[in-house]
């Protein structure tokens, strides 16, 4: 599931690997120059060894970028290299397929704007800042218009109105008329074809219930059928069912995007395959951006009834793969970073992994009727390695800085957590390092050592998403505070053995709270969507050494 100018750069870094997979790698680029439309460069399945190139079929009159369930994620944390997510990256990719695609509209399902339907008070200025910066940022990406979950009323209308003129994008409810935070439909014209969009959003209090959400997009598409429209696209915040559902009353839409009705949490979840139903083409994307779905649709002979040339009813065998390379992906950025591993043994992973990812992309490019209208479906896994767009940066940067003096001030008067008499406190490094000098100094050679450096140098030491995870003691008792960090700054000792106060004052006598900590202690900020994989045992022994875990 790579583009051609990926391809081609994994055979520059092949032949500087080696020979063998720079074999490979030049197999994969001759048959994807071959194939030079949609995301894919890759070759028609069933043929054996180097396949035949799929034939030339040039630019989609149309292609959609399809998002699900963004649901306020900016981008991932910086833990681990080419995460998945982040919308810096998503408008390089869109950016460098421009050539490709020159006629394209982004659409979204799904909570868009806010993590949680409910904004707690003391973030509240912060999940409105970042809402609004994302809102900025779909503008960039060209966002045409969005089905809303429950989530995107969390700052209430006036924010949600503030959302949607910052994006530029309508939210679309059908069962009710026009209103001034959402319309029934809309329409777009882009290359001589008239796109019509009917959404199915989470509009509380506003919606007819006893209208079912099948008869209202039916009642939608009808409308802009009387408008002109050739390609009909539902956007349904409704789930899976409904969406099947839909499809089934409504055959006359080319693809229904599908979005829940609410989420919550920081979780990232996968996306199930695409399938068909009838001929409608029912598209889920994974939450918080990991990826994007693209629909390239291919009009001839002026027909709007498109045939599949992707081969969605391999949707098993597909996810199969997507999941080995997305395993892959996770090793390899850790086998890099920790730099044990045998260069040999490293190309041969790269290698294994642009063989899957050939394999993948063999299944969705398939030669396409010799007559008629037909579609691609593909899937870009969005990640580190595509690039950051500068302008989506620079708001990125904006937002950083904007939260950070915030809160700085906003939040100057947050105390600890207050603590009982009898219980210890945190006393910080340099109080445990008058004893334990052999443990600071393996402790210096580490990334806890810099965890706060880490964040101060992006203007994120105030930021209430990630100040918890890089500071000792955060909000318990007579910890830290997002502020108030003086000497507890970094992810020091008592992160894993606890607050040492009694100990520090009679060690002989007073243990430690945690003695021996296990690896498990890691995943309390080593988890998903801040690392997309973590085995807390291999990576426990990188913070261990001589006086510290290990003998001297």
């Amino acid at each position: 599931m790579r583009q051609r100018q990926e391809t081609t750069k994994r055979v520059r870094t092949a032949h500087a690997a080696g020979p063998a997979l720079a074999g490979i790698a030049a197999v994969l680029l001759a048959a994807g120059l071959a194939a030079c439309q949609g995301c894919h460069s890759t070759p028609h399945p069933g043929q054996g060894g180097a396949a035949a190139p799929a034939p030339e079929v040039g630019r989609p009159t149309l292609r959609l970028y399809l998002v699900s369930n963004l649901a306020g994620a900016l981008e991932p944390c910086g833990c681990t290299k080419d995460q998945l997510g982040g919308i810096t990256h998503a408008a390089a990719w869109i950016n460098s397929e421009r050539a490709k695609a020159p006629s394209s509209l982004l659409v979204s399902s799904g909570p868009l704007f806010f993590l949680d339907p409910v904004l707690k008070d003391d973030r509240r200025d912060q999940e409105l800042a970042k809402a609004e910066t994302l809102a900025s940022s779909m503008k960039l990406l060209g966002l045409t218009s969005f089905a809303g979950g429950l989530n995107d009323w969390a700052g209430g209308d006036a924010e949600l109105k503030t959302l949607q003129d910052t994006s530029g994008a309508p939210m679309l409810a059908v069962g009710a008329g026009d209103g001034p935070l959402w319309k029934r439909v809309t329409l777009r014209e882009i290359n001589g074809v008239r796109v019509g969009f009917v959404g199915v959003s989470v509009v509380p209090g506003a919606l007819n219930a006893t209208v079912p959400p099948e008869q209202a997009v039916a009642a939608g598409v009808a409308d802009l059928k009387k408008q002109g429209a050739n390609i009909l696209v539902a956007l349904v915040s409704a789930g899976r069912g409904e969406a099947k559902r839909i499809a089934d009353v409504v055959p006359d839409l080319t693809a229904i995007v599908v979005g829940s009705e609410k989420s919550e949490g920081e979780g990232n979840a996968a996306a199930p395959p695409p399938e068909l139903v009838g001929g409608v083409v029912i598209a889920e994307t994974a939450n918080h951006l990991q990826s994007m779905a693209v629909l390239d649709l291919f009009v001839r002979d002026g027909s709007y009834t498109f045939a599949d040339a992707t081969g969605l009813e391999e949707a098993q065998k597909r996810d199969e793969l997507t999941r080995r390379i997305d395993e892959l992906h996770v090793k390899i950025a850790a086998w890099e970073q920790d730099g044990k591993i045998a260069r040999a043994d490293l190309d041969a992973r790269r290698g294994d992994l642009v063989k899957l990812e050939a394999e993948r992309g063999a299944l969705d490019v398939r030669p396409p009727p010799l007559k008629g209208s037909f579609f691609r479906y593909t899937v870009k896994e969005i990640r580190e390695s595509l690039g950051s767009d500068p302008a989506a940066a620079a708001q990125l940067a904006a937002y950083y800085k904007k939260v950070n003096e915030h809160n700085r001030v906003a939040l100057a008067d947050r105390l600890p957590v207050p603590h009982r008499g009898d219980q210890p406190t945190f006393v910080g490094v340099e109080v445990c390092s008058s004893c334990h000098d052999d443990a600071r100094a393996v402790w210096d050679k580490t990334p806890h050592a810099k965890a706060y450096a880490t964040l101060s140098n992006q203007d994120k030491q105030f930021n209430l998403d990630c100040v918890g995870c890089h500071v000792t003691g955060y909000e318990l008792p007579g910890g830290s505070t997002v502020t108030r960090v003086d000497r507890l700054k970094d992810i020091q000792c008592e992160v894993c053995h606890g607050p040492g106060s009694k100990h520090a004052l009679d060690p002989q006598r007073v243990k430690v709270v945690v003695a021996k900590p296990q690896a498990d202690a890691c995943l309390t900020c080593h988890h998903a969507p801040h690392v997309e994989s973590f085995d807390a045992k291999a990576k426990m022994e990188e913070i261990l050494g001589p006086g510290h875990g290990k003998p001297g």
